[in-house]
């Protein structure tokens, strides 16, 4: 199982920044996806999750701004940012989960495999 995740950078606050994660190694369609981050000296933190049906799950601190998408066909789950905030400055990672309980979705425990995480620098 391989996750690579790409499209991190340096932006101004405002600006948009869209994530990519491409998977291999497994059926892709099965899994839910999530993204986490994670800032220095702070916890890992859930961002969002799309499931098999392309139901969408937001943190707060993201909701209205971010927006995730899947595409089977492509192996690959985009995180689209927009409105970026300093506080969204963070490593961020991405991870597959079997997604058995939905309301779980948030914990990174219930996610089994993780890519090496893409940087995201937001400068004021």
């Amino acid at each position: 199982v391989q996750l690579q995740a790409s499209g991190g950078g340096l932006v101004q606050a405002g600006e948009s920044l869209r994530l990519s994660c491409e998977f291999s190694g497994f059926t892709f369609d099965d899994y839910v996806i999530g993204w986490f981050r994670q800032a220095p000296g702070k916890e890992r933190e859930f961002v969002s999750a799309i499931t098999r049906s392309r139901s969408a799950l937001y943190a707060d601190s993201v909701k209205g701004r971010f927006t995730i998408s899947r595409d089977n066909a492509k192996n690959t789950v985009y995180l689209q940012m927009n409105s970026l905030k300093h506080e969204d400055a963070a490593v961020y990672y991405c991870a597959t989960s079997p997604g058995l309980i939905i309301s779980s979705l948030p914990l990174k425990e219930q996610y089994d495999y993780w890519g090496q995480g893409t940087q995201v620098t937001v400068s004021s």
